[in-house]
């Protein structure tokens, strides 16, 4: 028996018991062995119930598949009050928007988790009304669900692609932003080009983040799905926060060098990314701004050695940040980090208001967040090196950090290389 189809008939016998008509939450948990090959994204994406979302961490050893919502949030401060009244070991997964205001979060009535070699399958109940209702709300949930089948292989007929703006409006955009510099009203904005790559039949989201994980290594992979036409999805190599009770982790990931196949032409790249001033210089205005914000809520603060993080088509300088926080407040950190420096740029309310003026697209939930909160612990991602899935459309995204003496043309090729790391997947030229 394989273990999905064991530990699902443990969680039925679970809702066997007669459940109380009157509000409440109840938590059901039981083992999941790691003893056949089971693709939580695989079995995740098979299902006809929405809202869908994976998450796999950056170092690997964390994975999770959420499925179905008991509740729903639209931001992050909801979802956190939730928690707080609740004082229960719940998981909160979702997205944050570029604007971190909004967002969309729900609390999953089914959770396959593996955390360090170790997988359990969640089932939550959660009513403010009765239980007994939501436990047979589960039944059904639990009898809906559909066995696994391997993804479909990534492909279409390509119709045509878009970028919004085009090259030459690209280069008026800096030519725009590097004169708002000059004249001493930013230091620095990161600007956005939108790709909208057209087939000729609907994609299938699920098939597109397992071909990203593939490849894409040392990233956090996460596919949020609203439904079977419409999902958000990306593989991104930058932590927003990571929470551990009162300790902080986040990073200042900026500055950007192409990668090679050859290990001794990408070091020679990565060489000169530490070397080169404007790089160093557009990473050190994050790691300012990032202390700056934090200083008033951390009773101590470590910046660590500058270092450089290869990936498939691009290197960035990172620099790490630990932190010991006064308080464990999942919306002060949302509020304080997002959009850092790395993705808006300085001052950061100037920047956000060049971005939402100059900007020929929404970014919607590029440039947010993507994980998930709870009490004890909390993890977002920067939703970066991502695509919006809508039908037959792709919409990519990649930005790039304007400071003076940004080049328009080597900016486009930045931008052009970050997009490639999913643009690939989908086109072969």
């Amino acid at each position: 028996m394989h273990s999905i189809t064991a530990a699902l008939e443990n969680l039925l016998g679970f809702l066997s018991d007669d459940m109380p008509d009157a509000p409440g939450s109840r938590i059901f948990d039981t083992p999941f062995p790691l003893n056949d090959a089971f693709d939580p994204l695989s079995w995740l994406c098979c299902q006809p119930i929405f809202p869908q979302f994976y998450w796999q961490h950056r170092s690997g050893h964390e994975e999770s598949a959420a499925l179905g919502a008991v509740r729903f949030f639209t931001s992050l401060p909801e979802a956190n009050h939730f928690l707080q009244q609740a004082q229960t070991d719940f998981r909160i997964w979702g997205l944050n928007a570029f604007e971190p205001e909004a967002g969309q979060l729900f609390l999953p009535r089914l959770e396959w988790r593996r955390d360090a070699g170790k997988a359990s399958l969640r089932l939550t109940l959660s009513s403010d009304v009765s239980l007994r209702d939501d436990a047979q709300q589960a039944r059904t949930f639990l009898s809906s669900l559909l066995l696994s089948h391997p993804l479909p292989v990534l492909s279409g007929e390509f119709k045509g692609e878009r970028h919004f703006p085009d090259r030459a409006g690209w280069i008026r955009l800096i030519e725009t932003a590097t004169g708002a510099i000059e004249e001493g009203m930013l230091d620095k904005v990161v600007l956005a080009r939108a790709t909208d790559l057209r087939f000729a039949a609907p994609l299938h989201a699920g098939a597109m983040m397992a071909a990203s994980r593939r490849v894409n290594l040392n990233c956090y992979h996460f596919l949020m799905a609203f439904d079977a036409q419409n999902a958000f999805l990306g593989s991104t190599p930058e932590r927003l926060w990571q929470r551990q009770g009162t300790q902080l982790e986040t990073e200042a990931l900026a500055g950007t060098v192409a990668s090679h196949h050859d290990d001794k032409q990408a070091l020679h790249f990565a060489d000169w990314l530490m070397r080169d001033d404007k790089n160093q210089r557009e990473n050190l205005l994050v790691v300012e701004d990032i202390c700056q914000r934090l200083q008033q809520d951390v009773s101590a603060l470590e910046v660590l050695p500058p270092e450089v993080i290869r990936l498939r088509k691009v290197q960035h300088l990172r620099r790490c940040i630990q932190a010991e926080l006064k308080m464990p407040d999942d919306v002060r950190c949302l509020f304080q980090l997002q959009p850092t420096a790395a993705v808006a740029g300085l001052p950061r309310e100037k920047a956000r208001q060049f971005i939402e003026h100059h900007e020929p697209f929404t970014r919607e939930w590029y440039a947010g967040s993507a994980g998930y909160l709870s009490l004890p612990k909390s993890e977002f991602c920067v939703a970066l090196r991502s695509a919006k899935i809508s039908g037959e459309v792709a919409r990519l995204y990649a930005g790039a950090g304007i400071v003076r003496g940004s080049d328009p043309e080597q900016e486009w090729q930045e931008i052009t290389q970050k997009a490639a790391g999913l643009r690939s997947l989908l086109l072969s030229d």
